[in-house]
């Protein structure tokens, strides 16, 4: 099994928010912590279990480059990277 990293984007496979995308921003043994920058921002990230995430191993460019710049990153990053994938989503 691989491993989540910090800016994967994640499906929600559990709960209230099922089929909701975020992107992972922290990671321990049992949870992942994500965001969505709107309603989970990284003020309040979302808590989830890892069994009740499906991940999705790819980061998008916008914050691989943050990522890699090592700038903060911020609401609007996110924001923009989960806009970006989902119109990638909708052309595919």
């Amino acid at each position: 099994m691989r491993d989540f990293t910090k800016g994967m984007l994640a499906r929600s496979k559990a709960g209230h928010d099922t089929g909701k995308w975020y992107v992972v921003m922290d990671v321990d043994q049992e949870y992942v912590y994500l965001a969505d920058g709107e309603a989970r921002t990284l003020d309040r990230l979302k808590k989830k279990k890892r069994k009740h995430v499906q991940i999705c191993y790819k980061i998008p460019e916008s914050l691989d480059k943050i990522l890699k710049d090592g700038t903060q990153i911020r609401d609007e990053h996110i924001k923009r990277a989960m806009k970006e994938f989902k119109n990638n989503q909708q052309e595919d």
